[in-house]
């Protein structure tokens, strides 16, 4: 039996028509959210508009609030830009995470998902950390981070 691909993309710097033709071109059926607090302060990457925005492409959005960086791991990266302090803080959060992290792998079961969240670079963010974890649950096999165009200047 051969797992399925986790898809992830981060929406840093890219236009929102460029980042739905990333996801539509690859096939995605389901967006999943993993940001703490889906709010953004880019036009179109708040819930709300996403969601439609998606839905007007034939994709599907589910926001896993639980997912999220959780805000004091999320404020101390922000002072230091220390990765490796936010992956060991997040590691610990994700171990508390078990029902969300089943939710996902069902997802991904049968749907072709996308993991949402900011950062453009995949080793960066706490996505990677999820799509990690969800490979040790043997959930998923193969790993594939999207880039959308970014945009100039």
């Amino acid at each position: 039996m051969t797992l399925p691909t986790l898809l992830t993309i981060g929406y840093e710097d890219a236009e929102l028509g460029a980042f739905l033709n990333t996801l539509h071109a690859v096939g995605v059926t389901l967006l999943v959210d993993t940001r703490e607090r889906a709010q953004s302060r880019r036009r179109g990457y708040s819930k709300t508009a996403l969601g439609l925005a998606l839905k007007d492409r034939g994709i599907g959005y589910r926001h896993l609030r639980a997912l999220g960086t959780p805000p004091a791991i999320r404020k101390a990266y922000k002072l230091d830009r220390d990765f490796a302090a936010l992956k060991a803080g997040y590691a610990l959060h994700l171990a508390t995470q078990g029902a969300a992290l089943d939710e996902l792998g069902a997802l991904v079961a049968r749907e072709r998902v996308a993991l949402l969240c900011y950062e453009a670079n995949p080793a960066t963010c706490h996505r990677s950390l999820i799509a990690g974890r969800l490979r040790e649950l043997g959930l998923v096999g193969a790993v594939e981070d999207l880039a959308p165009p970014r945009r100039k200047g």
